[in-house]
């Protein structure tokens, strides 16, 4: 995924596209509105504009059947993956040791935390 093309998922994009994840197929149209207006209270109107701006960007695909079926392109893994390097590169310089460096000190991590990652730590070397 490019970084200008991720960077340009908005929030409320973002919502759309957790919907898409969490069904696991192609919904139609009805659906992620219905799910949006109960779980957001977003109109019908706000919805449309977002899957519209979603195919532009080219991160969900259009089917068409008796009506239009959505499905994501990109997985949220790899969104994921995007947003936790941006955020490095955007407020640690580029360092993942300064983001849990940061994480330690503000008490972010709690100690179940730290002794999962000492973990991860010993499994990477």
């Amino acid at each position: 995924m490019s970084d200008t093309l991720a960077d340009k998922i908005s929030d409320s994009e973002l919502e759309v596209m957790k919907v898409l994840w969490q069904a696991g197929e192609a919904l139609p149209v009805i659906v992620i509105r219905e799910t949006l207006q109960r779980e957001r209270g977003w109109e019908p109107t706000t919805v449309k504009t977002l899957i519209g701006r979603l195919l532009a960007k080219g991160v969900i695909a259009q089917e068409k059947r008796k009506v239009f079926y959505y499905s994501p392109l990109i997985s949220e893994e790899e969104y994921n993956a995007w947003a936790t390097e941006h955020l490095i590169q955007k407020l640690y310089r580029g360092s993942a040791k300064n983001l849990v460096a940061a994480l330690v000190q503000s008490e972010g991590l709690t100690q179940k935390d730290i002794e999962e990652l000492r973990g991860l730590f010993r499994m990477e070397g």
